[in-house]
């Protein structure tokens, strides 16, 4: 961790991320529940899950047990559901419950958010590793206590 990475900011990174952990419970996939926070001004402005898009079955997985294609990670979820509202991720904090994939890390950077928080690792680096290309201040907390 950053020296400047105090303790007030650990503890509120690590509410934080148990708020996300609890909004993944809202998931229906059966592989892995994630769930996303955004946070700005110290206020929430969007949440999200993975799961499938609005109107489709809450079934994430087809018969083999593999994640069909058009399922949302919570990254996108939360980055879309504050898209369609008022406010605004630029300058933002999100706080997802697992490091984002390159696909999500490319939602991140366009949509302005500056700080990623994240608890589990993914089994890629690269989201990471392309949101540090971008400036984005990555952040892993592995103990939430």
């Amino acid at each position: 961790m950053d020296s400047d990475y105090n303790s007030k900011q650990l503890q509120l990174d690590k509410r934080y991320l148990r708020m996300a952990g609890i909004w993944a419970e809202n998931s229906y996939c059966h592989r892995r529940k994630v769930g996303a926070i955004i946070v700005r001004d110290s206020m929430i402005i969007s949440d999200g899950f993975n799961g499938t898009p609005s109107g489709f079955e809450n079934v994430c997985e087809d018969d083999a047990g593999q994640t069909k294609p058009y399922v949302l990670h919570a990254e996108a979820n939360a980055i879309t559901k504050v898209a369609r509202s008022n406010n605004s991720s630029d300058g933002a904090t999100m706080y997802v419950t697992a490091s984002p994939c390159v696909e999500c890390a490319k939602l991140i950077i366009q949509s302005g958010i500056k700080r990623m928080v994240y608890h589990e690792l993914y089994r890629l680096a690269d989201g990471i590793d392309l949101l540090r290309r971008a400036g984005v201040e990555c952040v892993h907390v592995p103990e939430l206590d």
